[in-house]
């Protein structure tokens, strides 16, 4: 296992390195720059590129790029000139709350998904499959957004069971802060568990057509500890790989959750300083998502690696 975690952190490197490229050059190719943001339209062409001089963005790009490259690799990501903050530590000051989101939201997911998934393998063909292939199918297919807003309107404007929008920090109100969490988690845990339930029931259904599980009934063995030490054991070891990837794609996919809610996460930091031109906050929360993406996936991997007996026992023998 050491020696496979080791080749695929050195797997890491180009892939980053590519990341910060893309990151870079794709903020240098849109038009306009952080001196014309800061100064606006109205600025003299002398004072933009005085400027533009002062923050070095009239070397060359390459010139630029390794300078930022360098910086980056010590945890300096620039400079906010909107919040007089840097980049880093702004980027970690809002992480915690779209961190709260993408827990809360995997949670009640799995909370829903695992239990619907299996009773409708279990159920295969019968009207409960057939009710929770429809609701999977619904959530599914039902946008994000579109679900959140009627959220608001339904449980927050008619009834007024939550707030509509807004945070409250954990350590200041844990009750008000779970309460005006409750809308954009309720839409998270939808849509997630919508997918996990079809792969769950996909999953588990192979897993009961297995030798080992009729052999498993053959010995005599009860229907209940049957379908949980054998069958759904198995099924969730690559069901685990999916929560995984949407739990990492949370991290930065919760851009328009987190606008419609008013949610102080990276995604409403990005929002923010997209329409303010703050390029290096921008760049640098992009980059930090992308890396721990990547991060979550290598996580992943070792996961489902120790989990699965023969992929484990395959590493075993290598080393």
């Amino acid at each position: 296992m050491g020696t496979y975690l080791a080749q695929r952190i050195v797997q890491l490197v180009p892939v980053l390195l590519v990341i910060s490229t893309l990151v870079f050059f794709i903020f240098h190719v849109i038009p306009g720059d952080e001196a014309t943001a800061r100064l606006g339209t109205t600025a003299t062409p002398e004072r933009i590129a005085s400027l533009r001089h002062e923050l070095g963005l009239d070397r060359p790009v390459y010139v630029q790029y390794v300078d930022w490259l360098g910086k980056a690799v010590r945890g300096d990501l620039g400079k906010s000139y909107i919040n007089e903050q840097p980049v880093f530590s702004l980027v970690l000051e809002k992480f915690p709350a779209t961190l709260e989101l993408a827990f809360l939201g995997v949670l009640l997911s799995l909370l829903i998904s695992v239990p619907i998934g299996t009773i409708a393998a279990l159920r295969r063909g019968t009207w409960v499959d057939q009710i929770a292939r429809i609701v999977a199918m619904v959530g599914y297919c039902v946008p994000r957004y579109w679900l959140a807003i009627l959220l608001i309107l339904g449980l927050a404007v008619r009834v007024q069971w939550f707030p509509p929008a807004g945070f409250v920090p954990f350590s200041q109100d844990p009750i008000d802060n779970l309460r005006h969490a409750a809308l954009p988690v309720i839409a998270l845990a939808a849509t997630l568990a919508a997918v996990q339930m079809r792969f769950l029931r996909s999953s588990l259904l192979d897993v009961i057509a297995q030798d080992y599980v009729r052999t498993a009934y053959a010995k005599g063995l009860v229907h209940r500890v049957v379908v949980v030490r054998h069958a759904l054991a198995n099924a969730l070891i690559p069901f685990i790989t999916v929560v995984g990837l949407q739990f990492a794609q949370l991290l930065g996919g919760l851009v328009v959750v987190e606008q419609i809610f008013s949610w102080p996460g990276i995604g409403w930091l990005m929002v923010q300083s997209i329409t303010q031109r703050d390029v290096a906050v921008v760049q640098g929360a992009v980059l930090l998502i992308a890396t721990g993406f990547v991060l979550i996936n290598l996580l992943v991997d070792l996961a489902y690696a120790y989990l699965d007996p023969r992929i484990h026992e395959s590493l075993r023998k290598r080393a």
